[in-house]
């Protein structure tokens, strides 16, 4: 089978230029394996020029652009499963949707303390908070619009680490009969999860960063007390807890697509940009 890591360091659809550097550090972070080319999506770097917001959606231009040179880039590689390295959480778009095309009966594991089915109507118009409201076929028309396969189905979704929802988010899911269940007290059991698993012959997963507690891993949107995003809250798993849940996921399913997203090293970040003043790096 071929695996191809996609390193797709979009930011526009976050609002923040850590989410490019973000995936640049994460392409080195994950262990080596000369057997799984990496292709990267054409991101403009940031500017550091503000965007505008159209039709509801924070840089749109550049947001479809970066899915259609995604979809570009996967269908020139034609692989069997894909590694996604992020990025904002829009990542998982294109990937998802060129594997659901090859694999019908596969579900999503959705590890984030967020729900991520916004719209534009809903008044934040950062596009990595729509992204799975989009795979399921109810996201803004110009996101829903770039998929070529069939909406995943609300039962194809299990929620691992979701914490507490806002109104219209829990609304939409009860609307449209995903299965949830809010994290705050105790997470998913191993005996939840391989109940999903098994009922799929293949599994994505959507790792979201933000699920980790910023208490203790520093590298999460909520980690920055000048963030507040849409109001929501940051989450509440640990790393070793999350290592349990990789764990249980790879040991009890064919995992074909796995996206890493949301990762801010805003400390790291400070320091390249601290280096990138001094001459004596850059000339």
């Amino acid at each position: 089978m071929k695996t191809i890591r996609l390193l797709y360091p979009d930011y526009d659809s976050g609002g923040l230029e850590t989410y490019y550097f973000g995936a640049g550090l994460m392409a080195h972070i994950l262990p080596e394996n000369g057997k799984q080319p990496l292709i990267k999506v054409e991101v403009e770097p940031p500017d550091g020029k503000e965007k505008s917001v159209t039709d509801g959606i924070l840089a749109e231009e550049q947001v479809l652009a970066g899915i259609r040179d995604a979809r570009k880039k996967i269908d020139e590689q034609k692989p069997d499963r894909i590694i996604t390295i992020g990025g904002s959480c829009i990542v998982s778009l294109a990937p998802f949707d060129y594997l659901h095309g090859l694999y019908a009966n596969a579900g999503i594991i959705w590890i984030d303390a967020h729900p991520d089915v916004s719209s534009p109507k809903d008044g934040y118009p950062n596009a990595h908070a729509m992204v799975l409201g989009s795979l399921l076929g109810y996201g803004a028309e110009p996101l829903t619009g770039m998929m070529r396969n069939e909406p995943f189905r609300p039962d194809h979704v299990l929620y691992v680490g979701l914490q507490g929802l806002h109104d219209y988010q829990e609304k939409f899911l009860k609307d449209t009969g995903v299965n949830y269940k809010v994290q705050t007290e105790s997470f998913l059991s191993d005996d939840e999860i391989g109940a999903f698993a098994e009922r799929f012959d293949h599994i994505m997963v959507h790792l979201d960063v933000d699920v980790l507690d910023e208490r203790f891993f520093h590298s999460t949107y909520f980690a920055n007390a000048d963030l507040v995003g849409d109001g929501s809250g940051g989450g509440k798993m640990t790393l070793d807890k999350l290592n349990e849940v990789l764990q249980c996921i790879t040991g009890c399913a064919d995992v074909v697509g796995f996206t890493i997203a949301e990762y801010l090293p805003f400390e790291e970040h400070g320091l390249y940009r601290m280096f990138s003043r001094i001459p004596l790096f850059t000339e």
